[in-house]
């Protein structure tokens, strides 16, 4: 993987902080090697219980769940993991439950994989359509102030907010690195 770009704030660990600062206990994920570090440190935390899951769309009953037994769920994933929880989104809607989603965007430029550039095009008016609060991150440093400000709006709407990790943040992938996988 080519390097994230370099800066003084490491955005995994500025979330972690802001995520247990305001008390969220689980965390649902599909593996994915942008949330890498993110995941380590939620699973490492003994306040927080992350759950793997073999599909983004059951994250949605995850946190829906949750949210019905007192608990404040956050959702790692891809870009490509949005078109998964397209039609489950319209509950979130309707049951006007907070809802934060933290996606790493795939598709964008030196994508390797033509396979992850529609969704990557198409996922933040996919969100937008379906009533998801859509905030973008260019740099790492800007990540944890868009979390807290999505945070206050999902909490106090009841709403839906879903924060972009832009790919050049994260770094993008080789095909041979890929391979060598």
């Amino acid at each position: 993987m080519n390097a994230p770009l370099p800066t003084a704030v490491d955005w995994s660990l500025a979330t972690h902080q802001v995520l247990s600062r305001l008390g969220f206990g689980v965390v649902g994920f599909v593996p994915d090697g942008g949330h890498k570090r993110l995941i380590e440190l939620c699973q490492a935390d003994a306040r927080m219980r992350t759950v793997v899951m073999s599909t983004e769309e059951e994250g949605i009953g995850l946190a829906t769940g949750a949210w019905l037994g007192g608990a404040k769920t956050v959702l790692l994933m891809q870009s490509s993991g949005v078109g998964n929880i397209v039609n489950v989104l319209g509950m979130v809607k309707e049951c006007r439950f907070p809802l934060l989603t933290i996606v790493t965007m795939r598709g964008e430029e030196g994508e390797f994989n033509p396979w992850q550039v529609p969704m990557g095009e198409a996922t933040a008016r996919v969100l937008e359509a379906m009533g998801v609060t859509v905030r973008r991150a260019e740099n790492e440093g800007e990540i944890s102030s868009l979390v807290k400000k999505a945070l206050r709006s999902c909490y106090r709407d009841g709403s839906a907010s879903a924060i972009l990790i832009a790919q050049r943040v994260v770094g993008i992938k080789s095909f041979q690195e890929q391979r060598n996988q």
